[in-house]
């Protein structure tokens, strides 16, 4: 957004927004939250504001966003979303404040948040700042692997079956980087996440569903082999492009996407007479070339 404040001609379309916000400690709905929404570049100046019901949710609101075609031509090189803040309150937790929420035409985005109890009067809040997609920004390419990994080191670690698992702890950085935290999360919520961080939900069924299928068949992988803890780590998977998905903290995901993971959460790739889920590896192919490997195709 740049720091302006959009245009009815940048933003012709619309997306839908939803909110639902439950207590970290107990996952129970929080009522009568205030949320303010405002375009990210001009955070003082509100859009909307809203009020989470006995079910912790918002209404579903129409937000402006830029032409649905933007995201369906692989050749477009103009931000095909809009970005959005909320600033979130709710009497006896911290506040929560999300800069760039992505709203896509003719789909609703999901903002699940999850706020802490207050301990202490004096807390600060909780800020989160979504970084651009994937496929609007550059990250770093995947360092290619081989499609079916190793499983007979001595030593090692490795299920008897493939497994789908209830969680999965994400490593947010790097598998060096010491500093980055883990989190555990959901396996469906992950796949989720990184589906809505690395395609765009406006595309067809089929696509999201090839590509979420290539999403859960690595992150099988990532499990079934224990690939990081037989390296010494104390995690699943990474949220570097480099190694593994894009993962991030707190961002949107899509309906259209949501409905897709829960068909297929049980799901994934595999060769005959290969036990183990494969590899898949893919990339945009377009700001990121990968012969041999799976590309995002509408």
């Amino acid at each position: 957004m740049n720091g302006t404040t959009p245009t009815t001609q940048d933003t012709p379309d619309k997306g839908r927004l939803q909110i639902n916000l439950v207590s970290d400690i107990t996952a129970y709905p929080i009522q009568g939250a205030q949320i303010t929404i405002s375009y990210t570049g001009v955070p003082e100046t509100p859009l909307e504001q809203l009020t989470t019901d006995s079910s912790g949710q918002t209404d579903t609101i129409d937000l402006a966003a830029p032409p649905l075609e933007y995201s369906l031509n692989p050749e477009n090189e103009i931000q095909p979303y809009s970005e959005y803040t909320m600033q979130i309150t709710a009497e006896g937790f911290e506040p929560v404040s999300i800069a760039g929420a992505e709203i896509l035409a003719d789909v609703t985005a999901i903002q699940n948040v999850s706020m802490k109890p207050v301990d202490n009067p004096e807390d600060a809040e909780d800020v989160f700042v979504i970084p651009a997609h994937t496929l609007y920004a550059a990250y770093p390419p995947k360092i290619p692997e081989d499609e079916i990994q190793p499983t007979f080191e001595s030593g090692e670690i490795v299920l008897s079956r493939v497994v789908v698992p209830e969680y999965i702890v994400v490593h947010d950085g790097s598998p060096r980087d010491s500093t980055a935290k883990n989190y555990y999360v959901k396996y469906k919520d992950y796949i989720k996440n990184v589906a809505s961080s690395e395609i765009y939900a406006t595309w067809p069924e089929d696509t999201i569903r090839a590509n979420v299928l290539a999403i859960m068949s690595f992150t099988l992988n990532r499990v079934y082999t224990e690939f990081y803890r037989n390296r010494g780590y104390d995690f699943t998977i990474t949220s570097s492009t480099a190694f593994d998905h894009k993962w991030i903290p707190e961002r949107n995901i899509y309906d259209t996407i949501s409905v897709i993971v829960d068909e297929l959460f049980a799901d994934y790739l595999s060769r005959p007479n290969v036990k183990q889920p494969i590899l898949t590896q893919y990339c945009d192919g377009r700001q990121v070339q990968c012969p041999n490997w799976m590309t995002f195709l509408l």
